[in-house]
């Protein structure tokens, strides 16, 4: 059975990382990526183009100074791309992301079976935990780039309007990223954490084994021998 300081340190990180694979269940749930203002005109008018998605779903709408605005439209992203680049990458960021919460969960796992038990093989302890949190943050930092680079350099948005309004010109766009956008940050902090937790875990491990070492080394031969 585990020693209590172990029960408590594992249980710890268990959280964390529970905690981790909860918020990317919420990255992947929520809608609120990225709202794109577009500066779009026509034939009759000009106005502007407020789009709001994430990975799956998002809504638009649209403002216009002379004449009746469209009304509000909700549309799939992957589903409304068709085959395009910027689909290829958005698929690859939500593969990604799936993968940071696949890891989660096995760290959150291998955590709680630390917490209960004493495993044998050196890749169930703290070296597994160590692999999962480092897969799961490098998973979702990925996810942030692709997302960002598809935005800025594929210009996700003004494809997406385009395709929603397609008898509109589009003049100039400003982005403003969304709450689940910037929860990526919070995964890669609980990761860090559990990591540190575990690694607090083997020093104080280490340096007992050490102090308990000392004894045997400093007492006298004869005594030893004896």
């Amino acid at each position: 059975m585990p020693t209590t300081r172990k029960t408590l340190m594992f249980l710890s990180s268990f959280f964390t990382s529970l905690g981790s694979f909860i918020v990317i269940c919420a990255i992947l749930g929520t809608q609120a990526w990225i709202t794109s203002t577009i500066a779009v005109r026509d034939s009759a008018s000009n106005g502007s183009i407020f789009i709001t998605y994430g990975l799956f779903h998002g809504e638009s709408s649209q403002e216009l100074s002379h004449g009746l605005a469209e009304p509000n439209k909700h549309f799939a992203v992957l589903g409304i791309l068709n085959n395009s680049p910027q689909r290829t990458l958005h698929l690859v960021a939500v593969l990604f992301l799936v993968l940071s919460l696949f890891t989660s969960l096995l760290s959150s796992g291998f955590t709680f079976y630390n917490s209960i038990s004493n495993p044998y093989q050196t890749f169930l302890g703290p070296m597994g935990v160590y692999t999962w949190n480092g897969l799961s943050a490098s998973f979702v930092f990925v996810t942030m780039i692709l997302f960002v680079a598809n935005v800025q350099s594929n210009r996700l948005s003004e494809e997406l309007s385009h395709l929603l309004y397609p008898a509109v010109t589009s003049k100039g766009t400003t982005h403003s990223y969304g709450y689940s956008f910037w929860l990526i940050l919070l995964v890669i902090l609980l990761n860090i954490v559990t990591v540190t937790i575990i690694i607090f875990y083997q020093r104080a491990r280490y340096q007992r084994k050490q102090e308990q070492r000392k004894p045997m080394e400093h007492a006298p031969r004869d005594g030893i021998l004896f």
